[in-house]
């Protein structure tokens, strides 16, 4: 665009009609750039690179309320999730799971496979994908397996 940038036009898209779903498709990958255009108002945040596949989904997930972002948008907002999370001094990683991904985990320690979730949640086998990461992440574990038992272990599911 070479009049005003993604940001600006978010941000003029979101002032006039502040109902609308702004997806911003972008080469920008830093934290900061991230953090100004959901700050404009976008809710879903997708690299050029990894668009092709999740373009129409990253749509259809903010026209119904929700955001998508791609995997390395996710893995740096996690990463900065983590980082507020720990600074407020939370009890332990357990607390840092999302109830979505609490849902995510009970699934896989009930047997279902990244497919099964996704048909069942409605949502892409790349989105399982990016909770599961999350998820291993957030329990420092190492497997699947080693996550279902930390988290049967510590009782945050059945």
């Amino acid at each position: 665009m070479p009049h005003l940038s993604g940001i600006e036009a978010a941000q003029r898209i979101n002032a006039e009609l502040p109902n609308i779903a702004i997806v911003m498709l972008s080469m920008h990958s830093d934290e900061s750039y991230v953090l100004r255009a959901l700050k404009a108002g976008a809710k879903g945040y997708l690299l050029k690179d990894s668009a092709e596949g999740d373009l129409v989904e990253a749509i259809k997930s903010v026209h119904a309320g929700k955001t998508f972002f791609s995997p390395e948008i996710t893995r740096i907002l996690m990463e900065d999730y983590i980082r507020e999370i720990r600074s407020r001094g939370a009890e332990d990683s357990y607390d840092l799971l999302t109830p979505r991904e609490r849902e995510i985990l009970q699934l896989l320690a009930d047997g279902m496979s990244n497919a099964d979730v996704a048909g069942k949640l409605f949502i892409s086998q790349e989105t399982v994908k990016s909770h599961v990461r999350h998820i291993l992440t957030k329990l420092e574990a190492d497997t699947r397996t080693h996550a279902v038992a930390i988290a049967l272990r510590e009782a945050i599911i059945d």
